[in-house]
């Protein structure tokens, strides 16, 4: 880029005064960037540390202008200009990275076409100034009516209530408006998000508020007026919806440990599924048996066990690390690493044995399963549960070509084994035991939203639930989510 300016130093002071600085996005806005610039009020204009103008390669005199207005300005001003187009998201990079390097505590995007009205600049500023918020976006939906009176076409308007409808539900947010580009930032928390990675298009604006959302940062809005004037719009409306869309799914699956690549923290749902998966199948099997020895082969933190021993049974722990609380949920604890054989000290003596969801995830199931149908006394019985390699997901990753570990699931980032039903039955024989009863159960939408709210995402998931447990009767080998076995010994 070429510059017109360099930025002044800034004395400090003894009482730190936060720098607020604005960046200027431009493209082809020769007609109206001067009188956005003079539309700034004269009390911001005698604080802001810095205005930065950044001509997105127009086509027009919209640098030359810039530069003119710099020379009459009353506050400092550097007009920049790309010399290639970078997109709306590329040119805030630019801008943003600018407001990093250079030490200012806040910046705020404007517009340099005048849509958003620089009048209200300090309304934004203010909740970043005393730390009240990480990010002010200025909205034109929260007054009741006032996009409409402010001429936003009947379409657009539709559009952003439908777009910003979807994204609330599928991040759990609650504003009003995700679509307006008039926005403020503390500095601290554009430097937590890696916006290398955004989207240099206008979605990038939906990008950084899942950057935000998922960096737990504080997002407070304030009302704006709604303008639209002669301005020429450079968005097309289709490809937008798209790519928001896209972005607010991806987000949405990457949070529930779907999507590929690992991008979030093992969930409490995913340790332990007792309201619809392998562990409540688990426990209404252990629920028919009078107080008995179990070993819990691969306990993790023991929420399962707890839910064990609630049930009158002496629960030993078997794990290879001491997780935290798991002292307190069971009765014994043995650390041993499940791809090595098992210590000596575990004689056979255990009623009931329950390796849930844990062959694939060592390297040798056939051994393992093996070594635990060993530690079962006479007329014992071995509990085991293993993800379907041919659940209808992965088989689809597989034929897109977009094989990739997830957070959770049949691609879970820590299987290192994967098995159809074919494949663990026939392991189930080849150690010697035998099939007492199987059960199926379908993909745990359950985790995914509130199924027991009566809003219309809860509604949706126990309608998605009926329809998937419906499918897994038909056709199980598709359709199943895990393969559930009771075993005992030939």
């Amino acid at each position: 880029m070429k510059s017109a300016a360099e930025v002044p130093g800034t004395a400090s002071d003894a009482v730190h005064t936060p720098r607020v600085g604005v960046l200027v996005v431009a493209y082809n806005a020769a007609s109206t960037l001067e009188r956005t610039l003079s539309r700034l009020p004269q009390s911001f204009a005698e604080s802001v540390d810095h205005v930065m103008v950044c001509d997105d390669a127009s086509q027009d005199d919209t640098y030359e202008i810039g530069l003119r207005f710099r020379d009459t300005a009353t506050f400092p001003i550097t007009v920049v200009k790309h010399e290639r187009n970078l997109g709306y998201g590329g040119n805030q990079k630019a801008g943003y990275r600018w407001a990093i390097e250079h030490g200012l505590d806040v910046v705020v995007l404007l517009h340099g076409d005048g849509q958003y009205a620089p009048e209200c600049i300090e309304d934004l500023v203010g909740p970043l100034v005393s730390g009240d918020a990480d990010a002010v976006f200025g909205s034109r939906m929260l007054e009741k009516g006032g996009a409409r009176r402010g001429g936003m076409p009947t379409y657009k308007y539709v559009g952003n209530k439908v777009l910003t409808g979807m994204q609330n539900a599928l991040t759990g947010q609650k504003l009003s408006e995700w679509h307006s580009g008039y926005r403020a930032y503390r500095i601290d928390a554009l430097a937590d998000l890696d916006l290398a990675s955004y989207s240099d298009d206008f979605d990038f604006d939906t990008e950084i508020i899942l950057g935000l959302v998922r960096a737990g940062k504080r997002i407070t809005e304030v009302p704006i007026p709604t303008y639209y004037g002669d301005e020429i719009c450079y968005v097309n409306g289709m490809k937008y919806a798209r790519d928001v869309t896209t972005d607010v799914v991806r987000h949405w699956a990457h949070g529930h440990g779907f999507g590929g690549g690992v991008q979030s923290v093992e969930s409490d749902e995913y340790a332990l599924k007792e309201e619809y998966g392998s562990h409540a199948v688990l426990l209404e099997w252990l629920s028919r048996h009078e107080p008995s020895r179990v070993l819990d082969a691969g306990c993790y933190d023991g929420r399962f066990a707890h839910h064990v021993r609630a049930l009158g049974h002496h629960v030993t722990g078997l794990d290879r690390h001491k997780h935290e609380g798991v002292a307190e949920r069971v009765d014994e604890f043995i650390e041993a690493d499940l791809n090595m054989p098992l210590p000596s000290g575990l004689d056979a003596t255990y009623d009931i044995v329950v390796a849930g969801d844990i062959l694939e995830h060592v390297v040798e199931p056939h051994l393992l399963l093996s070594d635990l149908a060993g530690k079962l006394r006479p007329g014992g019985e071995l509990l085991v549960s293993v993800p379907n390699f041919g659940h209808w997901y992965p088989r689809g990753r597989i034929a897109l070509g977009k094989f990739d570990y997830d957070q959770r699931g049949p691609l879970d980032r820590g299987h290192i084994r994967f098995f159809t039903r074919a494949m663990i039955e026939r392991l189930i024989d080849d150690c010697g035991l035998r099939i007492v009863e199987a059960r199926t159960v379908g993909t745990p939408f359950n985790t995914f939203a509130d199924n027991g709210s009566d809003t219309w995402q809860g509604k949706l998931v126990r309608g998605v639930e009926r329809t998937d447990r419906g499918l897994v009767r038909a056709w199980p080998r598709l359709f199943s989510y895990q393969w559930i076995y009771r075993l005992d010994v030939v």
